[in-house]
C-alpha cells in the first residue's frame, strides 16, 4: 500500500541536513510535522510505500530519505498576490500529490491545504486522512486561519476525509459537537531515541522547549526564573511568523537574568541532549493539543509541570504537577528538584507509562486502521459509483 504524507514543513524533520532551513514562515519543526515523520518511518518499517508532500527547500524533487520519497511544491513567497492561490499553490500541490501517486493522503494541522488533498483525493478516487494537531482544530471559533476562504476550505476537507484522528477524548467531543464529525483517539508517536540519565548527571534542572508565539507564553517561562533565583532555568524556542516582536523581548529578558539561558532555535536532532540532561520540563501554554515535548520528557523520565493537562493526563497518571498559577508551579518545581526521593518515584512512573502506553505496536494500531480504513471505503465508493 501506498501513502503519502501531506506537510509542506516536513523536510526538516525527515531530513537532517535541512534542520536549519526555513522557507517564508516555516521556522521551525512543530509537532505535527514532527508527528508525521515518526509515523512515515515506522510505516516504512513495516513494509508500506511512503512519501511525503513538502516544500521548496532547494532539494531535488523525489529525493529519499530514511525509505521516504519527498515531491516538493513550491516556496512561500512564489507567484504574485491573490493569482498564487492558484498558481503555483493549488497546481504545484496537486502536481506534486500526483507525482507521489499513493492509495492514501494523510494530512494534519487545519488550514486550506486538507481541502485541496481532499478535493484531488475525491476527483482521483484515493483516500483521505487527517489528524487533528491542536484543541483550536476542532473549534471554528478559535481556529487559527487567517481567510474565510482557507476555513471553508479546511471544513470541507475535514467533513470529507474517510478517516479523522484526534488527540484526545476532548478534542473528539469538540469535534463533534461543532463539525458533527466522528474521530478516533490516535496517541502521538515518540521519537525512540534518548537517554536515560542517572539524576545526577542531569545538569539542567529546569527546561522549557517550545516555539515561541502567543499561546506558548513564554514570558512565565521567564517570570518563573524571577520566582526562583537559586535555580537555573533554561529556554529553546525558534522565531515564529508574527511574532518576531515576542522573540526579541524574550532574549532581551532572557539576558538580563544570570539564572536564565536561552538557547534560541535549536535544530530538532540536536534538542535531543538537552531532554536527556534535564531533571524538569515545563510548559507555560494556555492551550495545545499533545505536546510532543511531553513524550519526550516522560521517555527520559524527566517529569512535566505544565498549566496545561490535555485530557487530565498528567494528574491521572502522576506525571508530574499540573499547577495554576506562577506561584504553585515554582513551588512545585522546587519540591520536585530539592526531593530527591520524589522525583525518582515521579521519573519511574513517567518512564514505566511510557513503555507501558507507547511501544510501537500499541499507538500505531488506530494509524493503521484508519489508513487501511479510507483505502477500503474509497474502493467500496468506487463499487457503487460503477454502472450496473
Amino acid at each position: 500500500m501506498k501513502v503519502c504524507f501531506v506537510g509542506f514543513g516536513n523536510l526538516p524533520a525527515l531530513a537532517r541536513e535541512y534542520n536549519h532551513h526555513s522557507i517564508g514562515g516555516l521556522h521551525s519543526i512543530g509537532g505535527s510535522q514532527l508527528q508525521q515523520t515518526l509515523l512515515a518511518k515506522a510505516l516504512v518499517a513495516r513494509g508500506y510505500q511512503v512519501s511525503m508532500v513538502v516544500g521548496d527547500y532547494g532539494q531535488p524533487d523525489a529525493a529519499a530519505w530514511h525509505g521516504v520519497t519527498a515531491y516538493k511544491t513550491y516556496r512561500p513567497d512564489a507567484g504574485l498576490p491573490v493569482l498564487r492561490f492558484v498558481y503555483p499553490r493549488w497546481t504545484a500541490t496537486w502536481a506534486a500529490l500526483m507525482r507521489a501517486d499513493a492509495d492514501v493522503y494523510y494530512t494534519s494541522c487545519a488550514g486550506m491545504l486538507v481541502g485541496l488533498v481532499a478535493l484531488f483525493c475525491r476527483r482521483h478516487g484515493r483516500g483521505l486522512v487527517h489528524r487533528l494537531a491542536h484543541d483550536t482544530d476542532a473549534d471554528p471559533e478559535k481556529l487559527r486561519i487567517h481567510h474565510t476562504r482557507d476555513k471553508k476550505l479546511y471544513e470541507y476537507g475535514l467533513r470529507r476525509a474517510d478517516s479523522v484522528l484526534c488527540q484526545h477524548a476532548r478534542q473528539q467531543r469538540t469535534l463533534m459537537k461543532n463539525y458533527q464529525v466522528t474521530s478516533v483517539i490516535a496517541e502521538p508517536l515518540v521519537d525512540p531515541a534518548g537517554r536515560r540519565l542517572d539524576r545526577d548527571k542531569r545538569d539542567l534542572e529546569i527546561l522549557w522547549v517550545s516555539n515561541l508565539s502567543d499561546f506558548k507564553r513564554p514570558e512565565l517561562a521567564i517570570e518563573l526564573a524571577r520566582h526562583m533565583p537559586s535555580r537555573h532555568v533554561h529556554m529553546i524556542g525558534g522565531p515564529q511568523p508574527g511574532f518576531s516582536d515576542l522573540y526579541s523581548k524574550i532574549e532581551s529578558a532572557a539576558k538580563s537574568l544570570l539564572n536564565l539561558t536561552f538557547y534560541g532555535q535549536v535544530a530538532y536532532h540536536d534538542v535531543g541532549d538537552l531532554y536527556d540532561r534535564a531533571k524538569i520540563f515545563i510548559n507555560t501554554s494556555e492551550m495545545e493539543g499533545f505536546p510532543n515535548s511531553f513524550l519526550q520528557s516522560w521517555r527520559r523520565g524527566v517529569p512535566v509541570v505544565s498549566f496545561f493537562d490535555p485530557g487530565g493526563l498528567i494528574s491521572r497518571e502522576g506525571l508530574g504537577a499540573s499547577p495554576q498559577s506562577i506561584d504553585e508551579m515554582a513551588c512545585v518545581a522546587e519540591h520536585l528538584i530539592a526531593d530527591e526521593t520524589e522525583w525518582r518515584k515521579l521519573s519511574e512512573r513517567c518512564r514505566s507509562y511510557m513503555d507501558r502506553m507507547h511501544g510501537d505496536d500499541v499507538v500505531l494500531k488506530p494509524y493503521v486502521a484508519a489508513i487501511e480504513g479510507a483505502v477500503r471505503r474509497r474502493k467500496k465508493k468506487r463499487a457503487s459509483s460503477k454502472p450496473a
